[in-house]
């Protein structure tokens, strides 16, 4: 059974960081394709930075040149470094340890964590 613990988020000011981490157990880490998510109140949940197995990225329009996803297969997490915080980063955070890619798009299959929060305020 996957599991995927995440955790990092808290109250920050805007302009501030922020480093988010989803530990994974249960899955062949190093052969998937990972992604951050992001939920804020009364929205669907937006796919924020993606990282294929062969640590190639992809960022949400909205975060590029502000959040960086990266990967240790040694630990078995995924990590999404926030820089330049704004109020409208405020979201419920949730990793997917299972994208894949079709549709033109990358899709998150597998199981969810719990989420960490993000608040950022102004």
């Amino acid at each position: 059974q996957v599991r995927l613990v995440e955790s990092g988020g808290g109250l920050v000011q805007a302009g501030g960081s922020l480093r988010l981490s989803c530990a994974v157990s249960g899955t062949i880490f190093s052969k998937k394709s990972m992604g951050w998510y992001r939920q804020a109140p009364g929205k669907q949940r937006e796919l924020v930075a993606a990282i294929g197995s062969d640590s190639i990225t992809n960022y949400a329009d909205s975060v590029k040149g502000r959040f960086t996803i990266s990967r240790d297969n040694a630990k078995n997490t995924v990590y999404l470094q926030m820089n330049s915080l704004k109020s409208e980063d405020t979201a419920v955070y949730y990793c997917n340890a299972d994208l894949q890619w079709y549709g033109s798009k990358w899709n998150g299959l597998g199981s969810w964590g719990q989420g960490t929060q993000v608040t950022v305020s102004s």
